[in-house]
């Protein structure tokens, strides 16, 4: 069973640790707390999906939405522009969903595809 309280600690814990590995990526202007302060919503939203035991593919495109609206909102509080890179790692959990999604879809398309009628006449 997911306590709350447990959850409440491991959300806290990454949510801490997010924010200080971004703040050694970003520019010096960033601060920690102004990147906790960016990506909190997104880490509070989060862990009550978590909570709610939300299904694993809805919780996983969920998840990327966020931290692509959270890598904007970093973006938009930012006086320096952002390195490329961080740009693009705001991206890649969409991407790898998204491959993910496409690549069981092609795993499973024998599943749809219907055997075609013999026509005898």
């Amino acid at each position: 069973m997911r306590h709350p309280l447990d959850i409440i600690a491991m959300f806290a814990a990454l949510w801490l640790l997010a924010s200080m590995v971004l703040d050694a990526l970003t520019p010096k202007e960033l601060t920690a707390v102004m990147i906790g302060i960016a990506i909190g919503p997104a880490i509070v939203i989060t862990a009550v999906f978590y909570y709610l035991r939300c299904p694993r593919l809805d919780f996983a495109v969920m998840f990327a939405a966020l931290w692509l609206i959270s890598d904007i909102a970093i973006a938009f509080i930012s006086r320096a522009p952002l390195p490329h890179f961080l740009i693009a790692l705001g991206f890649m959990p969409a991407l790898l969903i998204g491959i993910v999604l496409h690549w069981q879809r092609f795993q499973r398309r024998h599943e749809r595809l219907t055997v075609p009628s013999v026509k005898r006449g």
